[in-house]
């Protein structure tokens, strides 16, 4: 299995920016590698946690509302992410999340691996999914979660659908996931990557369609090489009918997005130039707001609106 491809990013629509902050880098102890705003709405952040280096398949996004109404979440959407953590964590997991207040599940198995559910502030159904291959992964020594049990990246996105076989067709032609096994109505679908390589199609016999709200997943971001590689992802999805847009710059990435049969929004990201391109030092990677080069001008205005955020 291809080991360039899988997961790149998620991005989440959360309630108030400070609630999200804290919880994601002082409790789960991920790292803000860039604090932006929305670049098509420049009034509202946008938030990127990840691994220690910002790898692709690790970084996690939001778009924080103060007011943003709550979720019911259905079919036609992603309704869970998960985070790979070494196998032997478990206890250290459980113990941290009584001591932070975090409300969590019975740990379960599915596809021979142990899951932990758990929910942040906002209502995001989040997991930890204990996996032996990514013991050895170095994890953030600055982290808020000691590194021997930190979060390495993500290890999947559960997509709920109505029916799942033209999202599987994008997963194996344009994404490079290869089916791998199924149970019960979930289907795995993974790529050869350490992070960000499994997506579990859902399938929902009796359809009940979500409301967006906090806790909603936005899009599921997948992995493109450079940009001529997403070049040939966009055009294998035009060519599937799907109507992809014009490749956008989100400046540490470029993108294209298009609309699912199923309902759930894609993107494809090139994996260049990445979360470092944007400052000198890696210390500074998250530290101040960055905006990029066709806003900088309306710098002031933006962050006179936006609300302090520490962390």
């Amino acid at each position: 299995m291809r080991t360039d491809k899988g997961i790149h990013h998620i991005t989440v629509i959360a309630g108030p920016a400070q609630q999200n902050v804290s919880f994601y880098t002082q409790k789960l102890g991920l790292r803000m590698v860039l604090k932006s705003v929305n670049q098509d709405d420049p009034g509202t952040y946008h938030f990127f946690y990840a691994n220690g280096s910002g790898q692709p398949g690790s970084s996690l996004t939001f778009f924080p509302f103060r007011m943003a109404s709550a979720t019911k979440t259905g079919t036609g959407e992603a309704v869970a992410v998960g985070f790979a953590v070494p196998s032997n964590s478990k206890n250290c997991w459980k113990e941290l999340f009584i001591k932070e207040g975090i409300a969590f599940g019975d740990v379960f198995e599915r596809f021979g691996y142990e899951v932990l559910p758990f929910k942040d502030p906002d209502g995001l159904q989040l997991e930890l999914v204990f996996d032996s291959t990514v013991n050895e992964l170095s994890a953030w020594d600055d982290a808020t979660v000691p590194a021997e049990f930190g979060i390495r990246g993500f290890w999947s996105v559960t997509l709920r659908l109505e029916e799942i076989e033209s999202t599987a067709l994008i997963l194996k032609e344009v994404m490079d996931f290869e089916p791998v096994t199924s149970a019960a109505n979930s289907y795995l679908y993974r790529t050869g990557s350490a992070i960000g390589s499994a997506v579990i199609l859902e399938k929902d016999d009796n359809p009940e369609y979500y409301r967006p709200g906090k806790g909603t997943v936005h899009h599921v971001a997948f992995r493109a090489n450079d940009q001529q590689d997403l070049e040939r992802m966009r055009l294998a999805v035009a060519e599937m009918g799907l109507r992809p847009t014009i490749v956008i710059d989100r400046h540490v990435f470029k993108s294209v997005y298009f609309q699912t049969p199923g309902g759930v929004l894609f993107e494809i990201a090139s994996d260049d130039p990445g979360y470092g391109s944007v400052v000198e030092k890696d210390e500074d990677m998250g530290k101040s707001l960055f905006l990029p080069p066709w806003l900088e001008k309306d710098r002031e205005r933006i962050e006179a609106n936006l609300e302090p955020v520490s962390y």
